[in-house]
């Protein structure tokens, strides 16, 4: 009993040291294409297959982290319409519309056949010299 306060108020004690995690994006992807110089594999995920390659973005403190690449810590640089937060280990980025923007990004998007109009983001993969790239929507 004793030991189980002890634990309780060491828990209380050091929860304020730790930030508070706060999701900043989640994604799902629809489109996943591979490349690797001289191959290109576009693939059109099931449900199923695009939950397991779920894309999440958190923010602890004043950092952000890429919770579902290995929680890799994420540089954001915002311009225009988009936010881009870059992985500071080199592996990639994930490409957001703003919230505030996204209506008109939308309405562009579909006036000239772009990507914009059917998606919210892309994450851009590199392992090696080969890439991944997937197309999805925010959740």
């Amino acid at each position: 009993m004793k030991k189980a306060i002890l634990i309780l108020i060491s828990l209380a004690i050091a929860s304020p040291l730790f930030g508070k995690e706060i999701i900043i994006f989640t994604g799902v992807p629809e489109i996943k294409i591979s490349e690797g110089g001289i191959s290109r594999v576009p693939e059109n995920l099931t449900k199923d297959k695009a939950i397991k390659f779920k894309c999440t973005i958190t923010k602890i403190d004043d950092k952000y982290y890429w919770t579902s690449r290995e929680n890799v810590e994420l540089i954001p640089i915002s311009s225009g319409a988009f936010i881009t937060y870059w992985a500071v280990n080199g592996s990639g980025y994930v490409r957001i519309i703003k919230a505030e923007s996204k209506q008109e990004v939308k309405k562009l998007g579909a006036m000239a056949g772009d990507p914009e109009a059917i998606f919210d983001y892309v994450e851009h993969l590199l392992l090696g010299l080969k890439s991944v790239t997937y197309y999805g929507k925010s959740k």
